[in-house]
């Protein structure tokens, strides 16, 4: 507004710049409160009025035209800002009510867990909800450390409460089941009450046990990345695959021997040896499936030379700020992380 009412002085009556002093109230209503909208338009106003008697065009024609639009656009700036405060307002609520339910839903991990170091980092999709459709747990149970990392078909509502049933069932079960295919069939079983029109759930469970071994149960998730400690790299490959979570009944319709299919479906557990300084990375497709501008997908086996750093969370979070910086934009699916490292007791 001072520009403008510089350059109308300059410029003379004839230029018609006063009309541009409702820039203010504009864009004071993009940005301030109500008080400072209403009172960037008073000021307007006074301007206004004070450039048109030096102009000469009190109470004529483009005075008042000039008038008139500073008026109606300091209302509009006034209606416009009320209305975005109580969006801002409303906005912040729902952001507090999903950090409540993420606290809930994907409660904090242990810093230890038996002989492991644990780490993890999630990145929500649905950057106002910080919450969606992936999962990880950690329990310890009678039989060994226990994981789970899980990706839930769709997103939005539907599939945050289907993830709380998946975590729900593994709490319970990791504690109860003695052998971790039992916590597989706890889970199946559990979906199977929930889950309806071909839905289904992809997730890895993970045991570390006493004697320096991991047992791996895939229900077509993706393999953990397992980083030895003198820095080799792969990827823990189950031996067969096997269909998601809420799938498996499904197939025993396409295939011959009715029930006794259901089990040929079955995840088959497999195993690897975790010594002091390996490290196994769970992660969900966001992260691998991730792509840069030249539509290049996410090198995870590439970075893992990135979790090097004597502190597993510090180093979890170089690999999350790399993959940002990766896609160049907001991720397009949810990214979970979850980091075990073997360390000497």
């Amino acid at each position: 507004m001072g520009t403008v009412a510089v350059v109308d002085v300059l410029a003379g009556a004839g230029a018609g710049f006063l009309p541009l002093i409702s820039l203010g109230p504009a864009f004071a209503g993009l940005t301030g409160g109500v008080r400072r909208t209403a009172g960037i338009g008073v000021l307007a106003l006074g301007l206004c009025l004070v450039l048109s008697v030096y102009n000469g065009q009190f109470a004529d024609r483009r005075g008042n035209t000039a008038v008139i639009g500073v008026v109606g656009v300091s209302a509009a700036g006034l209606v416009a800002t009320a209305r975005r405060q109580r969006h801002e307002a409303e906005l912040a609520s729902v952001r507090s009510i999903a950090e409540v339910a993420q606290r809930v839903l994907l409660r904090p991990v242990p810093l230890t867990a038996g002989p492991l170091r644990v780490a993890v980092s999630y990145t929500s999709a649905v950057a106002e909800a910080r919450i969606g459709g992936d999962l990880y747990e950690v329990a310890i149970s009678p039989d060994g450390v226990r994981v789970i990392v899980g990706d839930v078909q769709g997103k939005g509502l539907d599939a945050v409460e289907t993830a709380a049933v998946v975590l729900g069932a593994f709490r319970e079960a990791a504690y109860d089941e003695a052998e971790l295919v039992a916590v597989g069939e706890r889970l199946e079983r559990a979906l199977g009450r929930h889950l309806s029109d071909e839905k289904f759930v992809t997730a890895v469970l993970a045991e570390f046990r006493p004697d320096g071994t991991v047992a791996l149960l895939d229900f077509g998730h993706p393999p953990p990345l397992l980083v030895r400690a003198d820095g080799s790299v792969e990827f823990a490959e189950p031996p067969d695959p096997a269909p998601p979570l809420g799938l498996r009944a499904l197939g025993a319709f396409d295939a011959p021997g009715g029930a006794g299919a259901i089990d040929g479906l079955k995840p088959q557990p497999y195993g690897l040896t975790f010594t002091p300084g390996d490290q196994l990375l769970f992660y969900t497709d966001g992260v691998t499936e991730a792509r840069d501008p030249e539509n290049r997908f996410y090198p995870l086996a590439e970075r893992a030379a990135m979790l090097k750093d004597p502190d597993p969370q510090h180093a979890l979070d170089v690999i999350r700020r790399d993959l940002v910086a990766h896609v160049e934009r907001p991720l397009r699916d949810d990214a979970a992380m979850l980091l075990l490292r073997h360390r000497d007791v």
